[in-house]
């Protein structure tokens, strides 16, 4: 038995009260695992006498009783010396210790003599500390491995509820974000075709602008207008004019580079900011090849739709301080040109000084 004194130093004994003051108050190792049920009694021979209930759970190498200390346990981060000291142990404090067959179950706790000048050994009451979670996972511990007044568990519980409620807030914050981007996206596409629209269009040029102010490259923007395309929706009705659309954007996209933007601005109206390959001669070319692919056969439910295109480009070259605004009026003034010159054709301004760049029908 552990036999505790009037003055709170336990001592060895088996001896009942009897009234008289320093009488030992016997405390069986059952008692005291319930009580703490991660005690470790000591002897003076550093040899374990009796352990709690849960700390025998988590060691899991038999009863210990008899064993070294240091058989099972490492004192900081180096093995307790043969023939351990006990009283040691109670001049550290705090001790930390981690078991021999599991170093990474880290346990905290505190050493107290046992009778006089700790004559019967020591004995040392453990936790697992800020551990605690990890423990409570890899050794299957319940609450019935802990005493009734510890609030480990409760601790435990109250952890499991912030995180619970913190990935709930996260997901939450997740789907608003995705729904803000999906919004932000659906502000900025055109429904029908899946390009930019008017919106995203001015935004986009306007930052070409102020790039370019600040020694970015160059840029054109093309004007088209699809010529025939009345038509189609007159005669075959607006689910045709609508694969039409659909297909012109595809036409755009494959002709355009990644960094491009290609937007639908109007019902039959496309704008294109392109970012490279601003000789006029291969603008000329790109503006002569996506009108060819326009003309190209294009079959809804057995009707053909016919239908072609006239696109006017101006360069950022062309102006001192290019101006959106500006850009756009001349690139619409620059396709109804071509138009006037007998639609399904391309004409490119230049820049003053470069001449004339020819006004190219397909």
């Amino acid at each position: 038995m552990i036999a505790a004194g009037p003055d709170g130093a336990g001592r060895g004994g088996s001896g009942g009260d009897d009234g008289r003051q320093g009488t030992a108050v016997p405390l069986a190792p059952e008692v005291l695992g319930r009580l703490m049920p991660m005690f470790l009694w000591l002897g003076r021979d550093g040899r374990i006498r009796a352990a709690g209930p849960t700390l025998r759970k988590i060691v899991g190498a038999g009863p210990l009783t008899g064993d070294p200390f240091d058989a099972h346990f490492l004192l900081g981060r180096a093995p307790a010396a043969p023939g351990l000291a006990t009283e040691g142990l109670v001049r550290r404090g705090r001790l930390h210790l981690s078991l021999r067959a599991n170093p990474a179950a880290v346990l905290r706790g505190q050493a107290a003599a046992l009778g006089p000048a700790g004559g019967h050994g020591v004995l040392l009451n453990l936790t697992f500390g800020i551990g605690l979670a990890e423990a409570v996972r890899d050794f299957g511990l319940t609450e019935a491995d802990f005493a009734p007044s510890d609030l480990a568990m409760e601790l435990l519980y109250l952890r499991e509820a912030k995180d619970a409620v913190l990935a709930e807030l996260k997901a939450l914050n997740q789907r608003l974000e995705t729904a803000r981007r999906v919004a932000e996206a659906e502000a900025l596409t055109d429904p029908l075709t899946g390009l930019a629209n008017r919106r995203a269009l001015e935004a986009a040029l306007t930052q070409e602008v102020a790039a370019l102010a600040r020694g970015g490259a160059p840029f054109a923007v093309a004007h088209l207008d699809l010529d025939h395309f009345k038509a189609v929706n007159d005669t075959l009705g607006h689910a045709a004019g609508d694969h039409v659309l659909t297909r012109v954007a595809t036409v755009l996209r494959a002709e355009t580079r990644r960094g491009d933007v290609v937007a639908r601005v109007g019902g039959d109206e496309f704008v294109l900011l392109l970012r490279a390959n601003l000789d006029p001669a291969r603008l000329t070319a790109l503006g002569s090849r996506i009108i060819a692919r326009l003309e190209e056969p294009c079959v809804f439910q057995g009707n053909s739709c016919r239908i072609s295109g006239s696109i006017g480009i101006v360069l950022s070259a062309s102006y001192p301080v290019p101006d959106p605004d500006r850009m756009l009026a001349d690139a619409d003034a620059a396709l109804y040109g071509a138009k006037r010159g007998g639609r399904g054709r391309c004409t490119v301004v230049l820049p003053p000084g470069q001449g004339a760049a020819p006004d190219v029908g397909v």
